[in-house]
């Protein structure tokens, strides 16, 4: 394709064979978190986000990775971790009755819950790790 005949609307990539922005099935596969107890938190996020401590491996530089069912690592790296200017993070489930029972959960364990939305079209809450961040436990129609 030359210049005068790419569309002008988004730029064009080559990427795994792609030739679009816009890549079908590219997904967020993986998340770096910076976490002072590395054994806390994949406790906390085998416990109650699916992760499987089973599949946690460690690497040379000390970072530990867990992987959860749908196949999405999440790296524990161990140091102070700055809250800013991350946000959150969240994890979708099937119904509105999943995120009730998981907050329920989290509560009966002591997990600080510090945002809940009840509405039709959303059902969530964000609650904290064991290092702070904040976590959206989320169901849209």
């Amino acid at each position: 394709m030359t210049p005068s005949t790419r569309s002008s609307r988004a730029p064009s990539v080559t990427w795994l064979g792609a030739t679009d922005a816009r890549i079908g099935g590219m997904r967020l596969n993986h998340l770096g978190l910076l976490v002072r107890d590395q054994q806390a938190s994949l406790a906390f996020y085998e416990m109650y986000f699916g992760f499987d401590v089973a599949t946690a491996q460690t690497y040379p530089d000390g970072t530990v990775i867990v992987r959860n069912t749908d196949g999405f690592d999440l790296a524990l790296h161990v140091g102070e971790a700055p809250m800013l200017p991350f946000i959150h993070f969240g994890f979708a489930l099937p119904s509105a009755d999943h995120v009730h029972g998981l907050r329920q959960r989290l509560e009966a364990g002591g997990v600080q819950i510090v945002e809940r939305d009840d509405e039709p079209d959303l059902v969530s809450f964000k609650c904290l790790d064991p290092d702070g961040w904040r976590i959206e436990v989320y169901w849209e129609p």
